[in-house]
């Protein structure tokens, strides 16, 4: 519990360190065996500055993403009912220079996260708490100044074999991001 009021107090706190580009909420649920697992994050970006061209149309760009989650465990030989999630990513995205009414994007990015346990099930272990997590995704961004974006995204968790067993999580997501 204090690793969450301490993760909501940074979330409310870090808009007036420095201010935030969007917001973003995210639903997902996991794909892999022996996890019967459903997520929920919120989070918040900062753009970076720096964009590469690429031919006349495009551009990859990215940003820094820190959010929170929790994870609601259903698995079957469940270690506990749900766990925390605190991530740190930066995030590459491929997108157009002049965005229309729905403008698409890719993406791609490898972060960090903390989790709260290092088990959801006795066949689904992580041996750590830190672990490193790389997603994929997919998304439009529309509305009135393109403020609004929304998105699929595919990520994988795991400790990249820093210690065994190693067995890793992945989860399909829906994100909802608003741009400032």
């Amino acid at each position: 519990m204090r690793a969450f009021a301490f993760v909501v107090s940074l979330l409310v706190i870090a808009p007036t360190a420095r201010a935030v580009d969007g917001m973003s909420v995210v639903l997902g649920t996991s794909d892999s065996s022996y996890a019967s697992v459903d997520m929920v994050r919120i989070g918040v970006q900062w753009n970076w500055s720096k964009r590469w061209a690429l031919g006349q149309n495009w551009h990859i760009g990215g940003y820094w993403e820190l959010d929170f989650g929790y994870w609601s465990n259903d698995s079957p030989r469940k270690t506990n009912n749900g766990m925390t999630d605190i991530g740190f990513t930066p995030t590459f995205r491929l997108q157009q220079n002049s965005m229309g009414a729905f403008s698409p994007y890719v993406e791609g990015a490898i972060g960090f996260h903390l989790l709260s346990d290092t088990s959801v099930s006795e066949w689904r272990r992580f041996s750590t708490k830190f672990q490193f997590g790389e997603h994929l995704g997919l998304g439009i961004r529309f509305g009135h100044k393109h403020a609004m974006d929304l998105g699929y995204r595919y990520q994988h968790l795991s400790n990249a074999g820093i210690k065994h067993p190693n067995h890793g999580i992945e989860f399909h997501q829906v994100r909802f991001q608003y741009h400032y």
